[in-house]
């Protein structure tokens, strides 16, 4: 098998890695929908982190939308014959991750616990950054009335939210917003996805708001997770 390799000659590339170069950009350009398709894939499941879509539209050397389009035939086609495994879309990136409805078998091949359960303080914290964000700590205390310090930090550990800077403010408090795994964990593409709140005015109203938020994130989490929430498993904990 022959092996490539880049010998540089006063900082230039020799000719024999300047046509396999050649040829492998032709063979990208040339690729039909069942090859960028599989590229794709591949891709997806050797990172097992979300890419970005620009990402693999520069390597494949194909349009964003082509890649969009790649991805949207892959999660059909996965939903359609009831494969193992799924494509998600959350914002500007893709993943393969695995099929909830094979999540029991999951975990006994793998001995793993189930996800704890989302708390409803959690999904307090949860719901005002998803709507509101990025926003500080004190803006989240401001509305639920009690210190959310604790919540705040156990929500960063299972990576559900995460810092994004400072607010420019005294004190320069920190600003948090929702992450891919909050997305990936209530099946949203994007935060565009959520229902709209009613319009609030007032602590009190965006109290309000914030319950009716919440319910749909339990519902949606539950959803996703498929899984039920059964008090007698002595795994099945809260956050």
């Amino acid at each position: 098998m022959h092996k490539m390799t880049i010998p540089l000659y006063g900082g230039f590339v020799t000719q024999q890695v300047r046509k396999e170069c050649s040829f492998i950009m032709i063979s990208l350009e040339h690729m039909d929908s069942r090859e960028v398709e599989s590229a794709i894939e591949a891709i997806l499941f050797v990172s097992g982190e979300p890419v970005k879509i620009s990402r693999i539209a520069d390597v494949l050397g194909i349009a964003e939308n082509e890649v969009e389009l790649a991805g949207d035939r892959l999660r059909d086609d996965y939903s359609s014959v009831r494969r193992g495994i799924r494509l998600v879309r959350m914002e500007d990136t893709l993943q393969l991750c695995s099929s909830p409805d094979y999540a029991d078998y999951i975990r006994k091949a793998l001995e793993t616990r189930k996800p704890p359960q989302l708390s409803q303080p959690a999904l307090e914290v949860l719901s005002i950054i998803a709507y509101f964000g990025p926003v500080t700590r004190a803006y989240i205390e401001q509305i639920r009335g009690v210190d959310s310090s604790y919540t705040v930090s156990l929500l960063q550990e299972r990576d559900l939210i995460e810092s994004c800077g400072r607010l420019a403010a005294p004190g320069r408090p920190m600003l948090f917003r929702t992450t891919h795994v909050f997305l990936r964990t209530f099946g949203l593409e994007s935060l565009k996805e959520l229902p709209d709140l009613p319009h609030v005015e007032g602590t009190e109203a965006e109290k309000e708001g914030i319950q009716n938020a919440i319910k749909e994130l339990k519902a949606r989490e539950t959803e996703a997770a498929h899984v039920a929430d059964d008090p007698s498993d002595e795994n099945n904990t809260e956050l």
